[in-house]
């Protein structure tokens, strides 16, 4: 009974993944396909938590075939974060029109992504006090605990380092080592390594304007191959999303996601009034918000379905280049250092809140303006380094957590409700970054308003 029940689930799964490819055929658009597998993801996988319940033998079989689909979808995701960060860093310095811009444009973007980071932390602690979440117990099953067992083993990683040393820990010192990724920091490290062969390029351009060109056509050649890969993998973002979807609510315990309904709001609130200190930034550099969010709305929602900021960086810099109006190297820049660095979403908001609600357990008082400040800063500086692909938030939260002296456990009990808190941290993570490139481009005067004020210039969805 249970094989036939195994099988009959699957038989199901892989005609909507047929119907979707139909759809793919049919040309119809990329985004329409995104959400058709994201509802779904979220009606199959509802059927099969009412039909069976999310610890049936039937269910968890079946995740164990579903999973080959979504977990896919996502280690290709993966795969890209890496060369994607190096050909596009590199490729900025290649498409910089002066060297004397190189300076605005990475400390213009480093000061709008940590800055916001601290602001989006101070708004996820008031977002806890405003809910009346801190010092909030949560329900402990079966599922946290294990978490918890498996988070206390990660953060043997990062316990003993104190924030000097972990400032020291995004040097590359084995930069093929961190290309394969053998670090929780290699993805900074990479970002530096790229950095420095960027400036490299700008020396031997000085010296030896042949070998510099020379140099840019292979990058540019790498840049054309990655991008063409990146477009195979995101071909496959329905059926990824449409399995994720479907595992993520199959296996939710809905229990647990009424028990931490208030921390869900709590998140969701600090995430929106976030969204409207960005769009209140762009106001002040005289950039109509509501024109803008038209614009980006096509990105925001492949981030909000895809939980991926480095499966959306191809779409965030076409983006901010063909719609927006911002210079290639700023939109580079903005968008691969958004992968890494002061992420709102998951460095800033998530960690703040989890350090809120865990606080005034053991003693500390939450609303003293200096331990306020505290978190503000050590979630500034502990954003560098996460990732732009799903665990970056833990890995957030574990350093800022452990960096307090408080316990880790919070981090394990609010696993039944990742997944919906990170589809819309996600997507503040890469509106941050499109803020950041566009703030970049008007500092330098590269900006071009008559793109940006062109109403029926949208995103040209080819995938």
């Amino acid at each position: 009974m249970t094989i036939f029940g195994i099988i009959s689930v699957l038989i199901v799964f892989v005609l909507i993944l047929f119907g979707l490819w139909k759809l793919q055929q049919k040309h119809v658009k990329f985004s329409t396909r995104v959400f058709i597998g994201l509802g779904a993801g979220i009606l199959f996988g509802g059927a099969l938590q009412l039909i069976f319940g999310a610890e049936n033998t039937i269910t968890n079989g079946a995740m164990e075939w579903i999973n080959i689909v979504g977990n896919g979808y996502v280690g290709f995701l993966q795969m890209l974060i890496m060369p994607l960060i190096f050909v596009s860093i590199i490729g900025a310095f290649t498409k910089i029109q002066g060297s004397k811009d190189l300076g605005k444009i990475s400390s213009s973007v480093l000061v709008t992504l940590i800055a916001t980071t601290a602001v989006a932390a101070l708004i996820g602690v008031l977002s806890v006090m405003a809910f009346n979440l801190d010092g909030a117990e949560f329900v402990q099953g079966d599922q946290e605990n294990a978490r918890i067992e498996q988070l206390r083993e990660s953060q043997t990683a990062v316990d003993d380092l104190t924030i000097p040393e972990q400032i020291t820990s995004f040097v590359p010192r084995n930069v093929f080592a961190d290309l394969s990724n053998s670090r929780s920091t290699s993805t900074i490290a990479v970002v530096v390594f790229s950095a420095f062969v960027g400036t490299a390029y700008l020396g031997i351009k000085r010296k030896d304007p042949e070998q510099a060109e020379f140099f840019k056509k292979i990058i540019d050649s790498l840049y054309a191959i990655v991008m063409r890969i990146v477009t195979l993998v995101l071909r496959l973002s329905p059926y990824g999303i449409f399995a994720l979807m479907t595992k993520a609510i199959a296996t939710s315990n809905f229990q647990a996601l009424i028990n931490l309904g208030l921390f869900v709001a709590a998140s969701y609130t600090a995430i929106a009034v976030m969204f409207l200190i960005h769009l209140a930034i762009l106001a002040g550099f005289k950039v109509n918000p509501i024109t803008y969010v038209k614009k980006v709305w096509p990105v925001l929602t492949f981030a909000f379905t895809s939980r991926s900021s480095a499966g959306t960086l191809p779409l965030n810099i076409e983006t901010q280049t063909k719609v927006l109006g911002v210079d290639y190297a700023s939109a580079n820049f903005a968008g691969t250092f958004g992968l890494s660095i002061g992420q709102n979403g998951c460095a800033g908001i998530y960690p703040a809140t989890l350090v809120a609600i865990i606080a005034p357990t053991v003693g500390i008082d939450i609303t003293d303006p200096t331990y306020i400040l505290t978190i503000m800063a050590v979630v500034a500086i502990s954003s560098f380094g996460v990732a732009g692909v799903g665990g970056g938030a833990t890995f957030a939260a574990l350093i800022v957590l452990g960096s307090l002296g408080l316990p880790i456990s919070i981090v394990g009990l609010v696993i039944s409700v990742e997944p919906i808190i990170d589809m819309a941290r996600t997507m503040l993570n890469v509106n941050d970054s499109i803020v950041a490139g566009v703030i970049s481009s008007k500092t330098i005067k590269q900006f071009d308003e008559s793109m940006m004020n062109d109403k029926n210039l949208v995103l040209q969805e080819e995938i």
